[in-house]
């Protein structure tokens, strides 16, 4: 086993025993195994497009492949044993595809080897032994640990993007054009020799394809439940049964939300589904009565104490604990063994019944809120107020804290730095770094909130709108704007933001709490020639430098 595509990676240089996850070292050769998988389909796949032919069930597993393979997303081994074997039948499909393509345009196909030539081993031992042969360790002595870092660099953001790919695509959303650029993208990492120059150039794409996932989600989510609005959310809980919601995928809170009303049970949400109270479309039911908890990595200690069932969505899911084995369920791609998993058609009646028997909230808590819905929509309604607070002088700076939060120690700088941001200063948040400061009172600045919480990690894409639109009122560029980036990072989906911020020349970005351990001092190094990106140091000394 070797694994360093989290922040969290054992000791800040890679996992070879367990994961800090919690993922065994079958799991992760199962899940090498998969994403090598998916490159041999897309070795097909991409030629075929080239030509002209596509296959959206092709398409679609590709992304659920990468998103399988997420940090904190699929830890079933027999789950993954299904999905490679289903991995070997579409690869088939593609390559029959690619033949008919050929056929059509009077050409011979190309012989692929590698990852296209993969045939599946018969058991779940030997599935694990050929991911084991796929190591990265193994990788680093054959390319070397620049090259290999570069290969999996661009491997974690479309691992990130695909994770927003299949966000859409659950709201009935999918794009023909962008699922054959993640076939190019993978195709393009089967390569044996690629330069350094290529790589870099391929990982900047990669943030350019994230873009698009994420405008893509953006027009789903908008679609399906209305544009955010600023909202007051509780965050103490009420009494009566409960659920709680965990994880990204705002189509299941509505199926849920759905099945519950007037079943006297409560639903609450918990982690990066915070952002979910404020669409029209799902704060229009009564019974989604508020925010349960704080960030996934707490979970565990949360979940020990929440008094009814839980839903885990999409990623984040920990080792549950026996307390609440029973009450905890999966839907989606994510699994944990001898988990309940609720299959594709969101039949929810175990989680009902669970929270139905559990004994739910005895008494309301003293009522607190925090307002979220601060999305591209509801901020750029309100921008000719906030660039003549800009221009008379009111708002000095705009500083985005966010990204991913974590367990491991020097995350408490995130906070710190907020309380510090000078109060003719405003705070835009996003992803589950807010709860490091979200129930802070910050107050006001010339009628603006200091802080505006603008969603979930994609909704970084309702945040880049702001700040190009801020750009264009005040004609510069989004370098040119008195707005700094001071971003956390933990799994993959941060690394296809950062990517998509590095695709759109965005420099000076702050990154923190520890550098990627894929990003070698080479690679660091042309990052910091084109981009100037850093690392966090101290909050005091990043204030000096942003407000400099």
């Amino acid at each position: 086993m070797y694994c360093y595509q989290c922040e969290q990676t054992a000791g800040g240089a890679g996992c070879t025993r367990a994961g800090v996850c919690g993922k065994d070292a079958q799991t992760a050769a199962l899940q090498d195994l998969l994403v090598f998988a998916a490159k041999g389909i897309s070795q097909y796949a991409h030629r075929a497009a080239v030509l002209g032919r596509r296959d959206r069930q092709i398409d679609v597993f590709v992304a659920e492949a990468l998103f399988a393979t997420v940090t904190n997303v699929d830890f079933d081994p027999a789950r993954l044993e299904e999905t490679l074997h289903e991995a070997a039948a579409v690869r088939d499909r593609a390559r029959t595809l690619y033949a008919d393509a050929c056929a059509a345009a009077g050409k011979s196909p190309d012989a692929l080897e590698g990852p296209a030539a993969w045939q599946p081993a018969a058991d779940l031992a030997g599935l694990t032994a050929q991911g084991d042969a796929l190591s990265i360790a193994g990788r680093k002595v054959q390319f070397g640990e620049d090259v290999t870092g570069l290969q999996e660099l661009i491997t974690y953001g479309l691992k990130g993007a695909a994770a927003y790919m299949d966000h859409a695509h659950v709201l009935g959303k999918d794009d023909p054009a962008i699922y054959a650029l993640f076939h190019e993208a993978l195709d393009f990492l089967t390569r044996t020799n690629p330069t350094t120059d290529e790589l870099v150039g391929w990982a900047l794409k990669t943030g350019e394809l994230n873009l698009k996932v994420m405008e893509l989600l953006d027009a789903a989510n908008t679609g399906a439940y209305g544009h955010p609005e600023p909202t007051e959310v509780r965050v103490t809980p009420v009494a009566g049964k409960a659920i709680v919601v965990s994880g990204h995928d705002l189509k299941d809170l509505e199926e849920l939300l759905k099945q519950t009303e007037g079943r006297g049970v409560n639903v609450y949400t918990h982690g990066e589904m915070l952002p979910c109270h404020g669409y029209p479309g799902l704060k229009k039911y009564k019974h989604l009565v508020g925010n349960y908890g704080g960030a996934w990595q707490d979970q565990q200690k949360e979940f020990d104490v929440f008094p009814g069932a839980i839903l885990m969505t999409t990623n984040c899911i920990q080792r549950p604990r026996e307390t609440y084995h029973n009450r905890i369920f999966t839907t989606g791609l994510v699994a944990w063994p001898g988990v309940t998993h609720i299959g594709p058609d969101r039949d929810f009646t175990p989680v009902i019944e669970a929270a139905l028997a559990a004994p739910g909230f005895e008494a309301d808590a003293p009522k607190k809120t925090i307002t979220v819905g601060f999305g591209h929509n509801a901020v750029l309604g309100v921008a000719d107020k906030v660039i003549e607070a800009v221009k008379k002088g009111a708002i000095r700076r705009f500083f985005l804290i966010g990204g991913c939060d974590g367990a491991k120690s020097g995350r408490n700088y995130y906070t710190d730095l907020a309380q510090q941001v000078p109060d003719d200063c405003v705070i835009l948040t996003l992803a589950c770094g807010k709860y490091r400061f979200n129930k802070l009172d910050f107050g006001h600045v010339d009628g603006i909130p200091r802080l505006l919480d603008v969603g979930q990690c994609n909704d970084a894409y309702s945040a880049i709108r702001i700040a190009v639109a801020l750009a264009e009122a005040f004609g510069c560029g989004v370098n040119d704007l008195p707005l700094s980036f001071i971003l956390s990072w933990y799994e993959q989906k941060a690394v296809a933001i950062l990517l998509t911020l590095l695709h759109l020349g965005v420099r000076n970005i702050r990154l923190g709490p520890t550098l990627p351990a894929f990003v070698t001092p080479a690679v660091l190094g042309v990052l910091v020639d084109q981009f100037a990106i850093a690392p966090i140091t101290t909050p005091e000394a990043d204030l000096r430098a942003a407000l400099a």
